[in-house]
């Protein structure tokens, strides 16, 4: 008779709340319409997309014929398949040899301009930050030609000098991945710096002031006061990175067409994705390679997160 009387009255209790909820609902109708179109542009913009190219990945399908369901076909074959592992290598590779020295040197520029003996912050603050608001259409073509074999800014240079000139796009493709790591770490320079900037003006001076009279020099003070401070901003631009560097497509596609270049030396994880899906059309071994390299990008923040976000320092 409890057990009856207690099961009555949880289903009291929760028609009560779901009548209270109504109610809220009704009475709150006007503020539920002002937000309704971000949640109906996301449903179809967003989480439409997510959930159909998770559909699609377990199907063949070439945009007009009728899907052919093949389960797990796609991502069995995605793993036998060495393009895709080439141009998961080629990403990894961009990506790391570019956002190291990149994020280093952001952190020891930030590190120079927040100093009270520099002048004109504004000013360098707004120089290193104006690649990354030019088009990276612009970027490449620019970068394209200063790369150029016979006229090529960066050959004259070499030539004048008395060095042999590059070959930056032909020979066996040795030139293709520096080619597009010197443009990606000019690019995005500035952004980090510009982030790594914030959190620096977030520390308190009397830190600096009180390691100064504790008599440490200008690399104490960087290792010891302003590393441990920034670890979450550097934990933040590390994620991103590790986010740009997967996605990596626009400037390579320019530099070297989707195809990579010669062997293929500049074919990232994106390009191939978009040759497969929309060249091709294999639209669900695209999906099915969308999927993988965003399982790829959460286990490498999560080991980033593992590796550079244990520890918290007290302020």
């Amino acid at each position: 008779m409890s057990e009856l009387t207690r099961s009555e009255a949880q289903r009291v209790l929760s028609s009560r709340k779901e009548s209270t909820l109504w109610r809220e609902i009704q009475r709150n109708w006007v503020a539920y319409v002002y937000i309704s179109p971000f949640f109906i542009l996301f449903a179809i913009f967003g989480a439409f997309p997510i959930l159909f190219s998770f559909y699609l990945s377990f199907h063949r399908w070439n945009g007009i014929s009728p899907m052919q369901w093949v389960g797990l076909e796609n991502y069995v074959r995605l793993f036998q398949d060495k393009l895709f592992w080439l141009s998961l290598k080629n990403t990894i590779y961009i990506g790391i040899v570019a956002h190291v020295p990149m994020l280093i040197g952001a952190l020891i520029l930030a590190f120079i301009i927040n100093s009270p003996l520099v002048r004109h912050k504004d000013f360098y603050r707004t120089t290193y930050f104006l690649p990354i608001v030019t088009s990276s259409v612009a970027v490449a073509l620019i970068f394209g030609s200063l790369y150029g074999v016979r006229f090529g800014l960066i050959n004259w240079l070499l030539t004048g000098i008395g060095l042999e000139p590059i070959d930056w796009w032909g020979g066996k493709g040795q030139w293709i991945k520096p080619a597009i790591i010197i443009l990606f770490i000019w690019r995005w320079l500035g952004w980090n710096m510009v982030i790594y900037l914030a959190g620096l003006q977030g520390i308190p001076n009397d830190l600096y002031e009180a390691a100064a009279i504790d008599g440490a020099n200008l690399p104490q003070i960087f290792r010891y006061v302003t590393l441990p401070l920034l670890r979450p901003v550097i934990l933040f631009t590390i994620v991103l990175s590790t986010i740009g560097a997967m996605t990596l497509f626009d400037e390579p596609f320019i530099l070297v067409g989707v195809t990579g270049g010669t062997s293929h030396a500049g074919l990232t994880i994106a390009m191939y994705l978009y040759n497969r899906g929309f060249n091709f059309a294999h639209f669900g071994y695209a999906s099915a390679m969308a999927y993988v390299v965003s399982a790829v990008i959460i286990v490498a923040s999560a080991l980033n997160i593992r590796f550079f976000g244990h520890g918290r320092v007290e302020q």
